[in-house]
């Protein structure tokens, strides 16, 4: 049996600090601290060239250690198809029915001012709950559930 209990979960984008401050204000996440010798992200690219930004790659995690970390990679295409995997924002555990449908709404109006995009509203059926599809700031796929 394998050892690892840990994953990250990892995004292709055109900007990946934006994607992962995005992220943050979805999951409660925290970035990194900034370069050693820099007291902000924003001094650390200040002394980057030009092409050199976005930045290739940043990062988020879980302030508790619990979660996954995530990591965004610029890459230089655009998102063209749905997303094979996708992360669900568990907004509604537990609950069903018409208390289910105001937490996913409560979740979905909190998001939609960070830049998220409201989707399809899945209503429950014999064997699933409601689900409110949504997509991020890069029009990557997510689900709160």
């Amino acid at each position: 049996m394998t050892k690892i209990k840990q994953v990250q979960i990892t995004f292709d984008c055109a900007d990946p600090e934006r994607v992962a401050r995005f992220w943050c204000e979805v999951l409660g996440y925290v970035v990194p601290e900034p370069p050693e010798g820099f007291d902000s992200w924003e001094a650390y690219k200040s002394t980057l060239p030009a092409e050199d930004l976005p930045l290739s790659g940043f990062s988020c995690s879980d302030p508790t250690g619990a979660g996954p970390r995530m990591y965004f990679q610029r890459v230089p295409e655009g998102k063209v198809v749905k997303n094979r995997v996708h992360v669900d924002v568990r907004a509604g555990t537990g609950l069903v029915g018409e208390e289910r449908l105001a937490a996913l709404e409560a979740e979905c109006a909190r998001l939609i001012p960070l830049g998220a995009v409201r989707g399809k509203l899945l209503l429950a059926d014999e064997e699933n709950e409601s689900c409110q599809l949504m997509q991020d700031i890069e029009g990557n796929e997510f689900c709160l559930d």
